[in-house]
């Protein structure tokens, strides 16, 4: 008997087919499970391809017996609750570098729209305000030659640097660890504290995951750091910034402007920030190109198949979250 596999969400019909060669697949192709349907719908699986963000934390697994794996299709993987999937001895991966490329290039295309004013450019066309020269009202920030600050330099991050060459932009970041010399370099990086950072950086782009550690570590007193003239983007995860104090600061122009793509309570957005002139705003879809889903999910069914003792990697998955509840780590 084929073991049994759920994944959540509507998924690439060749990778269905490909697990459909190993494992008994269950395909939720409804709306999102609520939390009650999502533990119901877990009861006899003993692998879960987690598609769509679902939460999983310790209520959902309690009384679940037999799940060995879940493999979240995104590099994120702050829905997760790994203390409590470790504690009930299952596995759990992600799917971290596939979007890396496709996340940097969305970033510096926020930054351009909000140093640019595009949006606001747009808006103006679209409502019919145009009626002549208007080049002086939508004065924006040149980003050639100036300084980024990036917060977070795993694989978005260095992406974003190695991009940064062709605008001459020069790289500060801060990092939990400093990359070594040879990556610096590379990347033609500078090492800064945080504080030296937000001063030192006409644009703070964050890329670094969520963790409580990382909660609203750009604050009140984080935005008061920056220059006047600064634009602060967030392409990571909603929850590193302090949503009302940043429209405040957007409100006030303590800083220049903004451009979001994850936000604390998404889909919902601080009311604050809607209908703020100096900031772009989009769902979620710095990673959405079909190349880069793809390649996140093909990570997963590879962590899956390996994780319920198929291929190559068999018994490890390649990006094991928790190794220690492997019998020989």
């Amino acid at each position: 008997m084929k073991q049994k596999i759920l994944i959540t969400r509507p998924f690439f019909p060749d990778l269905v087919e490909r697990l459909r060669a190993s494992f008994d697949v269950t395909v939720n192709e409804g709306p999102k499970y609520t939390p009650e349907q999502f533990k119901e719908a877990l009861k006899g699986q003993q692998g879960v391809l987690v598609a769509g963000g679902e939460k999983i934390d310790g209520p959902l697994l309690e009384g679940l017996s037999g799940l060995d794996i879940i493999c979240v299709s995104a590099a994120g993987y702050n829905n997760v609750d790994v203390s409590a999937v470790t504690r009930a001895g299952i596995m759990v991966t992600n799917s971290p570098g596939p979007a890396d490329e496709t996340v940097a290039d969305f970033a510096w295309g926020s930054l351009i729209a909000a140093a640019r004013r595009l949006t606001e450019g747009e808006h103006f066309v679209q409502d019919g305000l145009w009626n002549g020269p208007n080049g002086h009202r939508f004065f924006g920030i040149d980003v050639y030659g100036k300084t980024m600050g990036i917060i977070g330099m795993g694989g978005i991050g260095r992406a974003m640097a190695r991009r940064a060459t062709g605008f001459r932009v020069k790289i500060m970041y801060h990092n939990r660890r400093r990359l070594a010399p040879e990556v610096e370099q590379e990347c033609l990086a500078t090492y800064a504290t945080k504080d030296e950072l937000l001063r030192g950086s006409d644009f703070v782009i964050l890329a670094l995951p969520y963790t409580p550690a990382n909660h609203h570590i750009i604050g009140k007193e984080e935005l008061q750091l920056m220059r006047s003239s600064a634009i602060l983007v967030n392409i990571a995860r909603g929850g590193l910034i302090d949503e009302p104090a940043l429209a405040e600061a957007l409100q006030q122009r303590r800083i220049a402007a903004a451009a979001l793509d994850v936000f604390e309570g998404e889909p919902a957005v601080h009311p604050g920030l809607i209908g703020l002139p100096n900031v772009v705003l989009t769902p979620h879809i710095a990673g959405a190109t079909w190349e880069a889903q793809h390649g996140l999910a093909a990570m997963a069914v590879d962590n899956l198949l390996a994780g319920l003792g198929h291929g190559p990697h068999a018994g490890r998955p390649p990006a094991l979250l928790n190794p220690e509840v492997l019998k020989n780590p």
